[in-house]
């Protein structure tokens, strides 16, 4: 019965156990998953900063360079007219020519940028009277000036309102009659005069002034303007007439250029290695021990070799004995020490000379003599 028991129990018990086990791998499998969610989160949020960041950054560089780099594109500015009437003479309204100063100044600083073209022209608009008709041709002078009340550039142009027959005349103003007549139309002609085609200022002395004087004192003119546009070449062409694409570019290589300095800046600070002082101490005299060790190692092995070595055929005397392989300084010790020992033994025996016919035996060598 207790057998029965234990089995009994022991059937129980392994279903809650595997139970358990699965509930335990389930609970580990959860946990991952959410972990490497949350680990997905955390790397795209930081992704996604970085890149936005990289593009505001591109976009600002981008923009600070356009607005340095490109000069003001179009200048329009109203012209107006001043002339003298206290003149004696009764047949001409005006005593002076009209004449008109205009700045070429905003805000302290130059409209013209120093080495741009541009083309300056004057705006008149005129009313189609029969004494503009009847003047005909008029000349307009233009001159611009520095602030220390130096010429730089001037220029002379015509001016002539366009001919008009008169019965286009009467047709135009029957025509046109109910606009005329309500105000919403007026018989006038624009007249645009080219001052300068192609002016450059000077960076040394750099226009501040122009001035305008048209030369005819039985002109009549409702209005005038001058507009000053710049003729852009090379990539300030390319920037003003395609500026979307130009925007494009300019955004993705400033894009591109700082993420591979990130990229770069990353990849060092992830496989940078620090040395502590104490460990480059450590290894440089551990290093410079085992060299000194093994350039002893290398000299004692030489040593031992050149001893062993057997004398060759040749090497029968201590004159004839090569050097390589021996240590000089220990050489030169037993030559000095058998040197000193000859010397010693022929001063005491009393040799002065040699048995042979007067030859003297040389104290270093056995075989050979000098007389």
């Amino acid at each position: 019965m207790d057998r029965e028991s234990d089995l009994s129990q022991g059937d129980v018990g392994e279903p809650s156990l595997l139970n358990a086990q699965v509930l335990l791998r389930l609970q580990k499998a959860v946990v991952n998953m959410v972990l490497r969610i949350r680990q997905t989160i955390v790397q795209s949020f930081v992704v996604s900063s970085v890149v936005v960041l990289l593009l505001w950054i591109a976009a600002f560089l981008y923009g600070s360079f356009y607005y340095s780099y490109m000069p003001r594109a179009a200048f329009s500015t109203p012209v107006h007219y001043y002339y003298r009437t206290d003149c004696e003479s009764p047949s001409s309204f005006l005593c002076t020519y009209p004449v008109a100063n205009i700045s070429l100044m905003r805000n302290k600083k130059n409209v013209l940028t120093f080495g741009q073209a541009y083309q300056i022209s004057l705006q008149l608009e005129m009313p189609d009277s029969p004494a503009n008709r009847e003047q005909g041709m008029f000349m307009i002078r233009a001159a611009c000036f520095s602030r220390d009340g130096g010429q730089v550039a001037s220029s002379s142009r015509h001016g002539i309102l366009r001919y008009q027959s008169d019965l286009l005349r009467y047709l135009g103003t029957l025509l046109f009659l109910p606009a005329f007549l309500s105000g919403a139309a007026e018989q006038k002609q624009i007249l645009e005069v080219e001052l300068f085609s192609d002016y450059t200022d000077d960076p040394y002395t750099p226009s501040a002034t122009a001035v305008i004087e048209i030369l005819s004192n039985k002109v009549q003119i409702y209005s005038s303007h001058l507009y000053v546009h710049a003729h852009f070449s090379g990539l300030r062409y390319l920037l003003f007439n395609f500026p979307l694409i130009s925007a494009v570019v300019g955004v993705s290589s400033n894009f591109i250029f700082l993420s591979l300095l990130f990229l770069i800046s990353y990849m060092r600070l992830l496989f940078k290695v620090e040395w502590s002082p104490g460990q480059l101490r450590s290894d440089g005299l551990l290093s410079f021990e085992g060299t000194t060790m093994n350039n002893n190692q290398q000299g004692d092995g030489k040593d031992a070799a050149s001893s062993a070595e057997p004398p060759g055929p040749q090497q029968t005397t201590p004159t004839n004995v090569s050097m390589d392989g021996y240590d000089t300084e220990g050489h030169n010790r037993q030559m000095n020490g058998q040197s000193g020992r000859n010397e010693s033994e022929s001063i005491n025996n009393g040799e002065g000379e040699g048995d042979e016919g007067g030859l003297t035996k040389l104290p270093f060598t056995t075989n050979k003599y000098i007389e």
